[in-house]
């Protein structure tokens, strides 16, 4: 089973930039496509950005042009570029992992405060 690690979250002024980092453990190989939620506090998760293992990118509307998906196939891992942050985009912001085998798995989250 592999399993993706956030790490990279933390406060920001708006208008500042973060980078999150989702590392997955095991192998990369098996891995169908790797997506971004965000959780806001009182709301439902929603979907940010997604990567699949060909490279094909997709973009929430509310974060396009801001946020850039990119990944090291080295390291087993994608990075969120997030740019021109809002302070409508604090959440706690997920990494989940498809397999090839159709099984998904989550990461544990990691905050994202941007104040005005």
């Amino acid at each position: 089973q592999v399993q993706p690690v956030e790490s990279g979250g933390g406060l920001v002024q708006a208008g500042g930039s973060l980078r999150l980092s989702c590392a997955a453990s095991g192998s990369f190989c098996s891995i169908l496509a790797m997506a971004w939620y965000r959780q806001a506090p009182g709301k439902q998760r929603k979907l940010v950005a997604t990567i699949t293992s060909g490279g094909s990118t997709n973009y929430a509307d509310s974060v396009k042009g801001r946020f850039t998906l990119s990944r090291d196939g080295v390291k087993n891992t994608v990075y969120l570029e997030m740019n021109s942050l809002k302070p409508d985009d604090t959440a706690v912001y997920y990494c989940r992992l498809t397999q090839r085998s159709g099984s998904i798995s989550w990461g544990q989250g990691t905050q994202v405060t941007v104040s005005s």
